[in-house]
């Protein structure tokens, strides 16, 4: 292990637990090497890697897009274990690239080390929980370093699924489920005989395994109607209209069964729905252009008030760690914020370079208050690296507490507002669910 995946490896476990708070890993394998080649899919581009990489126990080396690979970056790159991959809009010679590419991962298998590889290729611009058409190259770099290796040593082949309630969305639910992995050696025969037939179905098989770690909804115009439908129920993965009592890993399998049920329709059992899903659609582009929060309408329609108690004792109670917070990160976030979003067009990016910069400076910057408490508030070494390595939850408090100011206002202007008619809609819209989809 390089010293910087070190570095990073231990960093962001601590940043990443705090980013997804709810998180859950699902077979996570516990061997840090083996020799396996793990194909994950690509929802949400840079915080891909950082969460498989960090929150699991596999050492992996990893292929990266080769276009951010540079003189200043290729350095670090390199000790994080990343290696270039090198795709035809890159406009190079991919093929004779790729090639050195692929022996650098046959040393890497060749020495039992693991490999990391995002299947997909690319991430969609807006989140969608789907899987996209994997690329071949997976399955062809395990058989390129079976036959360096002479077929003497056993390649491994295992699927990794990343399930995030929103992954730019700092407090969200975070689920990765990994398949158990299966021997590519035992298609020797198979290869031998047919390279690129078995290569095109193993490939496949990887796909199927894949899409059953994850959420996967084939048609992605039916996407958003899958996310309608968790919403109002509550029962699935939704970042914001979720009920958190019921545990992530029930709401991940809800959300998996409706996508299924939602996959297996026909084109006139979709037709027939299709009122449903505009309805939906109407209600949440309602609610959206009058700035009601979908929350308080279900609590509106459960016959409770919007009572602001809660939002009030949060205020109070979070207030002096959101003040320490906001002295340690607070003025960073600002700058760190406004350089991503300005220097990154593409919003899918955002959360994982925020929090890979916030991490860095975070901790670099805040070096000198372990010596200021130490001089000033407590002569103890251990409590000092202590108040240190607590700025994390204290810029998390902050995050909390302007979260619950927002809150606190936002139920203020909605309780002034007539909210019959929307209820209604609501209830309409919770009861054709109830009676068109058979999923509990």
């Amino acid at each position: 292990m390089r010293l910087f995946y070190f570095l990073l490896y231990t960093t962001l476990n601590y940043s990443l637990r705090l980013f997804y708070p709810r998180l859950k890993l699902v077979n996570s394998p516990k061997l840090l090497l083996g020799r396996t080649i793990y194909v994950s899919n690509h929802a949400a581009s840079f915080m891909d890697p950082l969460v498989v990489t960090s929150l699991r126990r596999p050492i992996v080396f990893f292929l990266t897009r080769s276009d951010v690979f540079t003189k200043f970056t290729k350095p670090f790159l390199w000790a994080a274990h990343m290696l270039p991959i090198y795709r035809q809009l890159d406009g190079v010679d991919t093929k004779e690239l790729n090639a050195k590419v692929f022996e650098k991962c046959t040393k890497v298998l060749s020495f039992g080390r693991n490999l990391l590889i995002f299947g997909e290729g690319f991430t969609d611009d807006a989140f969608i929980r789907r899987l996209k058409p994997l690329k071949k190259g997976a399955i062809r770099i395990g058989f390129t370093a079976l036959e360096s290796m002479n077929w003497k040593k056993k390649i491994y082949i295992a699927a990794v699924g990343c399930n995030y309630s929103d992954p730019n969305k700092l407090g969200s639910d975070l689920l990765i489920s990994s398949s158990e992995r299966f021997c590519l050696n035992d298609y020797k025969e198979a290869y031998l005989e047919n390279p690129n037939r078995t290569i095109t179905e193993l490939t496949r098989k990887v796909e199927l395994l894949l899409q059953e770690q994850i959420t996967h909804v084939e048609d992605k115009d039916w996407s958003n109607f899958h996310e309608h439908v968790m919403r109002i129920t509550r029962k699935g993965m939704n970042a914001e209209n979720s009920d958190f009592r019921i545990p992530l890993i029930t709401r991940w399998h809800y959300s998996q069964q409706l996508a299924n049920w939602i996959n297996n329709l026909t084109v006139e059992e979709k037709a027939k729905l299709h009122s449903l899903r505009d309805e939906l659609s109407t209600y949440f582009g309602f609610i959206k252009r009058m700035r009601i929060n979908e929350n308080d309408v279900f609590t509106v329609s459960q016959f409770k008030p919007l009572n602001r108690l809660n939002e009030l004792i949060r205020l109070i109670l979070l207030f002096p760690l959101a003040l320490l917070g906001f002295v340690h990160c607070g003025p960073w976030y600002i700058v760190i914020k406004r350089f991503v979003e300005k220097t990154f067009k593409r919003p899918v990016f955002w959360g994982s370079v925020k929090l890979l910069l916030g991490t860095a400076v975070f901790g670099l910057v805040n070096i000198p208050f372990i010596f200021i408490f130490k001089s000033w508030i407590y002569p103890s070494t251990g409590l000092a690296l202590l108040y240190y390595f607590g700025i994390g939850f204290y810029g998390l408090a902050t995050y909390s507490w302007f979260n619950n100011y927002k809150r606190f206002k936002e139920k203020g202007k909605t309780a002034k507002v007539d909210l019959s008619k929307i209820v209604a809609k609501r209830t309409l819209v919770s009861s054709r669910i109830q009676q068109e989809i058979p999923i509990s």
